[in-house]
C-alpha cells in the first residue's frame, strides 16, 4: 500500500492475529453480578485507564485494582468517577482480563462511549482539521494503533464503519494507549457516504494506496484534508476511493513493499500536520 514509484503492485498488509475472547473467572468481590453487561468492558492498563478517567463522556462503573496503581491514579478521583473502587491483588487484576494481557494492576468497567455526531466535532476542532477514515480495519491491535497516534498529532477524529470495525474493547482501549478516550471515534452506517459528508464540509480528501498517483507530501493542498485508510489485506474499497478527490501512496526505498496500516497511518498523519496550511 505505502512504497516507491515502481509498476503498480497488489497492496498487501501485515496482519496481526486477531485476538480471540476467552472467558475468564471472575474475582471474589462485592455483588459480582451487578457487574454483568452485554455492553460493558473492562478496560485496562494505567495510560488507558488515566484517559478514560479524564474523559466526561465515560462512564465507569466500578475499579478494580492493586494499592501501587490506586496510587498512580490518585484514590479521590477514582472515587469521584466510579461507582465503586476494589482494592485487590495483581492476580485478581488478571482474572478480568484477557489472559497475558498487560494491566499495570488496574481494570475499570467502563460503558462504550456514547454515539458522536461527526459535524459537531468539526465544528469545534483547530483548524486546518485532520480526519481519518478506516475503510473495514476490523484488528484492534491495528486500529488502537491508529488511535494513539491520532492523538499524538491531533487528528481531529476517526471514522470507523458501525459494522466492519473493531469493538469498543479493553484490547481496542489497551493498543491505543488512551487514544480511545482522546480522539473522537465516529461509527458510520456507510463510509462512502461519509466521504461524501466530508466532501460537502470542503474537506479534501486523500486515499492512501500503495498504487497512488502522487507522493504523500505532494497530494494535500491547504485547509482540512480527510485520510482514507484500506482494510487489512484488501485495501480501500472501489466506492471508498472513488469517493476521494485523490490517490496518493507514502515514497518508499525498495527493501520493503509494504507497511502494516497502523505505521503507514502514523507516517501519513505526521507527514500531513508536518506540510498543514491554513
Amino acid at each position: 500500500m505505502y512504497k516507491d514509484r515502481k509498476p503498480a503492485q497488489k497492496l498487501a498488509f501485515d496482519v496481526l492475529p486477531p485476538f480471540k475472547a476467552q472467558v475468564t473467572r471472575q474475582p471474589r468481590r462485592p455483588s459480582p453480578s451487578s457487574d454483568a453487561s452485554k455492553t460493558a468492558f473492562w478496560l485496562y492498563g494505567l495510560h488507558a485507564a488515566r484517559a478514560a478517567l479524564a474523559n466526561p463522556r465515560r462512564s465507569i462503573r466500578r475499579a478494580v485494582l492493586t494499592e501501587r496503581a490506586e496510587s498512580e491514579l490518585g484514590a479521590s478521583l477514582l472515587r469521584q468517577r466510579t461507582d465503586g473502587v476494589t482494592v485487590s491483588s495483581l492476580e485478581a487484576v488478571s482474572r478480568l482480563v484477557p489472559p497475558g494481557s498487560v494491566h499495570q494492576g488496574v481494570a475499570l468497567l467502563c460503558e462504550p462511549l456514547p454515539a458522536m455526531n461527526l459535524e459537531e466535532i468539526l465544528d469545534e476542532a483547530p483548524r486546518p482539521r485532520l480526519v481519518a477514515v478506516l475503510d473495514q480495519i476490523t484488528d484492534p491491535h491495528n486500529e488502537g494503533a491508529i488511535l494513539r497516534s491520532a492523538a499524538a498529532f491531533n487528528v481531529a477524529a476517526v471514522v470507523v464503519q458501525d459494522r466492519h470495525a473493531a469493538p469498543e474493547s479493553g484490547v481496542l482501549a489497551k493498543a491505543a494507549s488512551g487514544g480511545l478516550d482522546i480522539v473522537p471515534r465516529v461509527a458510520v452506517v456507510n463510509i462512502a457516504r461519509a466521504l461524501e459528508q466530508l466532501g460537502g464540509l470542503d474537506f479534501y480528501r486523500i486515499a492512501l494506496a500503495g498504487d497512488g498517483d502522487v507522493a504523500l507530501g505532494d497530494a494535500a493542498p491547504p485547509g482540512d484534508v480527510a485520510i482514507a485508510l484500506g482494510a487489512e489485506g484488501t485495501g480501500l474499497r472501489r466506492l471508498v476511493r472513488e469517493r476521494c478527490d485523490a490517490s496518493a501512496f507514502i515514497p518508499m526505498g525498495g527493501n520493503m513493499e509494504s507497511l502494516n496500516v497502523s505505521n503507514a497511518a502514523a507516517i501519513a498523519f505526521y507527514d500531513l500536520r508536518r506540510n498543514a496550511k491554513p
